[in-house]
């Protein structure tokens, strides 16, 4: 047992800790993913700002909407919701909590108290949240653009494979070597290994750990990396938003595989293709029609309207709903992604 006096921690060592709520409020409008960000800066630390000046030629750096949990606040997604309301006017329906974040020095401020974040996952439909006028939506892409394969293979990710492989062949060891290039292959699907839609966060914090993002020279991560391999297309984000927004990304894709979740994002009433459109948006793939036809139908997911939809952009297309079952029950099988083609 160690000692009372190894046990105490010193005054410098002591702070309070404040839990922090942060919402990622998503949804799918004219084929994109989108994320719903707080205007003003007032929360955003020293560090973001000179980031956003050297990234962006801007004070401005984009946040999702977050406030502190407060002794009014009855319940953690209480306060949560009243934050995004107050911050960007939207009310949230479906939210789901997704990962508590706890780094230390999370937002970038010499002395500030250590933070803890509660992340969480909204849905909702773009049209019917209606916002303050200064919360924008933001196209998740633009934060991460190596994620979206529905043209195919990200041209972005032929400079993010060279520096990877450079690491890789930095590793001090034999052993190093090959755990960094397992790495690399099970997040980037090198040698012909595969895509997965869901690594998401283990891409981020790979290239935050190789130093790729502005964020790794913001934080001082260690890092050997040229000037020219910082993925300057890639827009960073506040304090550790953009690793929470990879977080919802990932469990996003994941849940609609095996839960219909994706309703919280549509009108009423749609047609097959644009429910197909938004779970591509989504998973950042392209599938195969007929084949996404056959599982819908075949899952029972849906039923007609009897309404005939003409301002389709092609031919009238049926209309179709959410059958009642699948929107009270949300037990319901998701959709198995059938792609046109395996990402390589």
């Amino acid at each position: 047992m160690l000692p009372a006096s190894r046990l105490q921690s010193s005054p410098a060592e002591e702070q309070a800790a404040v839990v922090d709520l942060t919402a990622v409020v998503v949804a799918v409008t004219q084929d994109q993913p989108r994320v719903l960000v707080a205007p003003g800066q007032d929360r955003v630390s020293v560090a973001d700002r000179r980031m956003a000046k050297a990234e962006l030629g801007t004070a401005a750096l984009d946040a999702l909407p977050s406030g502190p949990l407060e002794h009014c606040h009855r319940t953690l997604e209480a306060g949560l919701r009243a934050w995004v309301e107050a911050q960007t006017g939207a009310r949230l329906g479906y939210v789901e909590q997704l990962y508590t974040f706890g780094d230390r020095d999370r937002m970038n401020d010499a002395g500030a108290s250590r933070v803890l974040s509660v992340g969480y996952l909204a849905l909702v439909q773009e049209a019917g949240a209606p916002t303050a006028g200064t919360a924008p939506w933001r196209d998740w892409y633009r934060f991460f653009p190596w994620e979206d394969w529905r043209q195919g293979r990200p041209a972005i990710l032929d400079r993010i494979e060279r520096p990877l492989r450079r690491w890789v062949a930095a590793g001090g060891t034999k052993i190093e070597r090959s755990a960094r290039k397992e790495r690399a292959i099970v997040a980037f699907g090198l040698d012909n290994v595969g895509w997965s839609d869901e690594r998401v966060l283990e891409r981020y914090e790979l290239l935050y750990e190789i130093g790729l993002v502005a964020e790794a020279r913001r934080d001082r991560v260690s890092s050997e990396v040229r000037a020219a391999d910082l993925l300057h297309e890639a827009q960073p984000m506040a304090a550790d938003h953009r690793r929470i927004l990879a977080t919802a990304i990932a469990r996003l894709r994941g849940k609609i595989k095996y839960r219909p979740v994706v309703f919280e994002l549509m009108p009423d009433g749609f047609t097959l293709l644009q429910l197909q459109r938004a779970v591509e948006a989504l998973a950042g793939v392209r599938l195969h029609k007929q084949n996404f036809r056959r599982l819908v139908e075949q899952q029972g997911l849906v039923e007609e309207t009897g309404r005939i939809i003409t301002a389709t952009g092609g031919r009238p297309a049926r209309e179709v709903r959410f059958r009642e079952e699948v929107v009270l029950e949300r037990l319901a099988p998701g959709f198995r992604l059938p792609r046109t083609r395996a990402p390589e």
